[in-house]
């Protein structure tokens, strides 16, 4: 081979090098949801100052997002993996921060609820305290648009406090649209005052902020209960966590050395919440070597279920995948909190 050729073959060698690097390592505007991990609790829960000894393991599992490069998003094509622009999974509008800012929240309510619960179970005490309007979004055309962000709460408007984001609603609905408003607000721990005009709301066309909202509690308990879920967002690990809470408060060997998972949403009343991505936990779970699967067991609302003739509950969907996998792992549906400690009672 002449001097010529070999330039030639090595420029298409480098050139070749450059495709895969660019094909692995350059994201593009899209996401892989594939199966997580799991997540043994006792690692993350202490209830008086002490962790969980027993044999076997509360877990809960999480769905894993990946941003895509081209090579990595062919991983759309995979069982139990799908794609999502950032649209469909940000929301329209949403930045990354924002997004961030969502998932904390979501998280530290679903841990606040799940105390909740787990208390008023094992019939402990426990005070909870509202500190204010948590802003989950802001509408375009809203005078506050530039001035509020997602993750701020609202404190207080002209000076008032309010006990319940139903009475800071009320209070903002009888005033005036365009009417001027000051609104005190924590950002980062900081207050911050702005101020701005009212506008129409389009589903009420009473006057608003132009924002959805939230309450922002926070809890407190006789007995001390410290939980890290670290990096892991959304509400999904309420009912799991409500379950290794109460565990730990009554001294109960519910588990009876078995490794069980589960998902769910969960109430202070005890009701268990559908959630998104359950046949992704299902094959994470499984992987893990869980026994048990607890599956929320979630009534469809029948309008929704009309524009959505394919929907089933995540209990089914738990099925389907757990079939597909032929797993040995028993799926257990539960509607409410006292349907999974009746189950564990009975193991």
């Amino acid at each position: 081979m002449n001097a010529k050729g070999k330039k030639k073959r090595k420029d298409l060698f480098i050139l070749l090098i450059v495709v895969i690097l660019l094909g692995i390592l350059v994201p593009i505007p899209y996401y892989i949801e594939g199966p997580g991990s799991t997540v043994q609790l006792n690692e993350l829960v202490k209830v008086n100052n002490k962790t969980d000894q027993e044999a076997g393991h509360f877990m809960l599992t999480t769905v894993a997002i990946r941003r895509a490069t081209p090579l990595t998003y062919f991983m759309r094509y995979l069982p139990f993996h799908e794609g999502l622009t950032k649209e469909e999974l940000y929301g329209t509008g949403t930045s990354d921060a924002e997004y961030t800012n969502l998932q904390h929240y979501y998280m530290t309510s679903s841990i606040n609820s799940a105390i909740e619960l787990a208390y008023d179970a094992a019939e402990e005490s426990y005070q909870l305290s509202y500190n204010g309007v948590y802003i989950m979004s802001i509408l375009e055309g809203s005078d506050f648009d530039d001035k509020l962000e997602v993750g701020d709460t609202i404190l207080s408007l002209d000076g008032q406090t309010f006990a319940s984001s139903a009475e800071f609603i009320d209070y903002v609905q009888q005033q005036s649209i365009d009417q001027k408003i000051e609104v005190v607000y924590e950002r980062d721990g900081k207050k911050h005052t702005t101020s701005g005009k009212l506008m129409e709301m389009p589903e009420t066309k009473k006057a608003g902020l132009g924002i959805s909202l939230v309450d922002n509690t926070s809890i407190e308990t006789d007995i001390p209960v410290a939980i890290d879920a670290g990096e892991i967002g959304g509400p999904s690990a309420g009912f799991m966590f409500a379950l290794q809470i109460y565990t730990q408060l009554t001294g109960e060997d519910l588990r009876d050395g078995h490794e069980i998972a589960g998902t769910g949403t969960i109430a202070p009343d005890g009701t268990i919440g559908r959630i998104g991505g359950i046949d992704k936990k299902v094959v994470a779970a499984s992987k893990e070597g869980a026994s048990i699967f607890f599956a929320p067991d979630d009534t469809i609302d029948p309008v929704i279920q009309a524009n959505y003739p394919d929907m089933t509950s995540n209990y089914q969907e738990a099925l389907k995948a757990a079939k597909k996998i032929d797993t040995k792992m028993k799926i257990v549906p539960v509607k409410t909190f006292q349907d999974a400690i009746d189950y564990l009672e009975g193991l």
